[in-house]
């Protein structure tokens, strides 16, 4: 059931506002996600896109980098992703490190589809804005490519 409601706006023109009911609220009671699971949604649709090398500003991937040393820790999720999560809506900010050759403006939408697809879908919260920083560029280390040289001496 929705209901729509007519407003005035300054300009004297009116505008129509349709309210729908949100799975999260209902008569029954209310469903509460938590924002972490908001952003390990977001960092895991972020991570699937082709493109994405890793999520996080240099500290963060640092971090994260001696995390994964440490037997039995596991990797954060939620690496570079913040977000804010209210009854119906939520707002995720992403860090990103890209893969060089890759069209940065297509990899945000792609990012930005996935994700909100990713959150909607999941939770039933509208996804208001998916805000995009990429803060590096990651190029494949030469040294990765090359063959194994043997010692000079045996």
């Amino acid at each position: 059931m929705t209901s729509t409601t007519t407003e005035n706006t300054k300009s004297g023109t009116r505008r129509e506002e349709t309210k729908r009911p949100s799975a999260l609220v209902t008569d029954q009671g209310t469903t509460t996600i938590a924002d972490a699971v908001v952003q390990k949604i977001a960092g895991m649709a972020a991570r699937e896109v082709r493109g994405v090398h890793d999520l996080g500003g240099g500290t963060a991937r640092a971090i994260g980098a001696l995390r994964d040393r440490i037997p039995g820790a596991s990797s954060s999720v939620g690496q570079g992703v913040s977000v804010e999560v209210g009854e119906k809506q939520a707002a995720v900010d992403l860090e990103l490190v890209v893969e060089y050759g890759v069209a940065i403006a297509e990899l945000a939408t792609a990012v930005r589809r996935n994700v909100i697809t990713a959150i909607e879908q999941m939770t039933a919260l509208e996804v208001v804005e998916v805000n995009i920083n990429v803060n590096d560029v990651y190029i494949e280390d030469e040294s990765d490519d090359q063959q194994p040289t043997r010692d000079r001496v045996q």
